[in-house]
């Protein structure tokens, strides 16, 4: 299992519609709003991360309205 935190930007007006989408991502097991520099953190679960890397491509970043992301992956001791 891997764990990433995707910090997520969106075109000014399109918060709501975005994090609608985002909810609908049944990788996204936390979803949080922010001020900020970004507008959200997303804490994404995947099996590897390959995985991980398309939830991100495919999943989030083709979502109307995304502009930008950046990926923090967890590690575990």
């Amino acid at each position: 299992m891997v764990v990433g935190f995707v910090l997520i930007s969106t075109s000014p007006a399109k918060e709501h519609e975005v994090y609608d989408e985002l909810k609908t991502i049944k990788d996204i097991t936390e979803l949080h709003p922010l001020f900020g520099e970004f507008d959200f953190i997303a804490k994404v679960e995947a099996e590897n991360f390959d995985t991980l890397g398309k939830v991100v491509v495919d999943k989030i970043r083709s979502i109307s309205g995304v502009i930008d992301t950046k990926t923090l992956t967890g590690i575990q001791f």
